[in-house]
């Protein structure tokens, strides 16, 4: 049965319980270089929404990697145009720009093999895999380039 709806893969309890807990020890400065707390404005109520993140960096540009689809961050971030990185009393400003979708295979890549521990469950190819295995699941994961 084809849908129309976006591809998304909901929190189960203990994730969102775990993003809490690691939330908050991000938002104390507590984490590996790459966590950060990324907040965005809720595109309808304005309230800002939290969620912790892996920020990855490649050849000097940075990225944030959806690939549990489309989120409440993901969406936020695109009516927005901006979002912001906490960690302790570091407050970065980012605008964003999504990556096409024909670009994301490399990055998708790189993410899965630098925090396979944490992603694996949400990619469709092991870790290891040639680029052209992340060609099938780069329309629903979204990556946006942080700019300054």
């Amino acid at each position: 049965m084809l849908t129309d709806k976006p591809y998304f893969v909901k929190e189960s309890r203990l994730d969102r319980a775990f993003n809490r807990f690691f939330g908050f020890l991000v938002g104390l400065g507590v984490g590996a270089k790459y966590n950060y707390l990324l907040e965005t404005k809720g595109r309808k109520t304005g309230k800002a929404y939290t969620t912790p993140v892996n920020l990855t960096e490649i050849d000097g540009r940075r990225y944030l990697v959806a690939v549990r689809g489309e989120t409440g961050w993901v969406r936020n971030a695109r009516a927005s145009g901006s979002i912001l990185l906490r960690k302790g009393s570091t407050r970065l400003t980012f605008r964003v720009r999504e990556v096409a979708i024909n670009a994301r295979p490399p990055i998708l890549k790189e993410f899965l093999e630098r925090y396979a521990s944490q992603v694996q469950r949400f990619y469709p190819v092991p870790k290891g895999s040639p680029v052209e295995a992340f060609r099938e699941m780069a329309p629903r994961a979204p990556v946006f380039e942080l700019q300054e």
